[in-house]
């Protein structure tokens, strides 16, 4: 049975992201996943808005957010990721839709990146993916 899902992505980091999206396109494709929309914001504080209006469509059975939050001169990525993270879990609970997280960081380091980019895409929408379709 295909379920739909969207992508929810922050454009801060538009270079990571689209590889980190195509990964999510791929693994869509192989396992009955129909993405409906994907949506891109500004950066990680504008998830959370985002998140909430696309978990309150009837279409949706569940999505997939991705990003990075790199390390920063101060503790601001910190404060950020828990933030963002915490209201991404409140949002999955209060709507019973999973989501999976494919966010990198926070304090990843730009060497840090590239290697992860598209193993946590694929481990983001295999989450939501198994969710999904519980045994």
């Amino acid at each position: 049975m295909v379920k739909n899902i969207f992508v929810l992505l922050g454009s801060f980091h538009k270079k990571e992201a689209e590889e980190m999206l195509d990964e999510v396109r791929l693994y869509a494709r192989a396992h009955a996943l129909n993405i409906v929309e994907e949506r891109w914001v500004p950066g990680s504080m504008e998830k959370p808005l985002a998140l909430k209006q696309l978990l309150m469509r009837d279409d949706v059975d569940g999505g997939v957010v991705l990003g990075i939050i790199e390390k920063g001169e101060t503790k601001h990525g910190l404060v950020m990721a828990s933030a963002v993270i915490h209201a991404i879990m409140q949002l999955q609970l209060e709507f019973m839709k999973p989501i999976g997280v494919g966010i990198l960081g926070p304090e990843i380091l730009p060497d840090q990146i590239p290697p992860r980019v598209r193993p946590y895409a694929r481990a983001a929408a295999a989450a939501v993916n198994t969710m999904l379709r519980p045994k």
